[in-house]
């Protein structure tokens, strides 16, 4: 992985750190470069978080 970027749907400090709790326990050992955005509403009804990555593959 290369990058993430991470939307809440909250202005509340306590959401989006419980947010970022669950994806950084997701990625383990793996500390990817990431923004944590909180915003005010996303594309679908009650969808409360979406988050965007970048991978790359390395061609052997």
């Amino acid at each position: 992985m290369i990058y993430t970027r991470v939307l809440v749907a909250s202005n509340e400090l306590q959401d989006l750190v419980a947010a970022w709790e669950v994806v950084r326990d997701a990625f383990g050992e793996h500390d990817a470069p990431s923004t944590l955005v909180g915003v005010t509403v996303l594309g679908y009804d009650d969808q409360l978080a979406e988050i965007e990555s970048t991978a790359a593959v390395l061609d052997r």
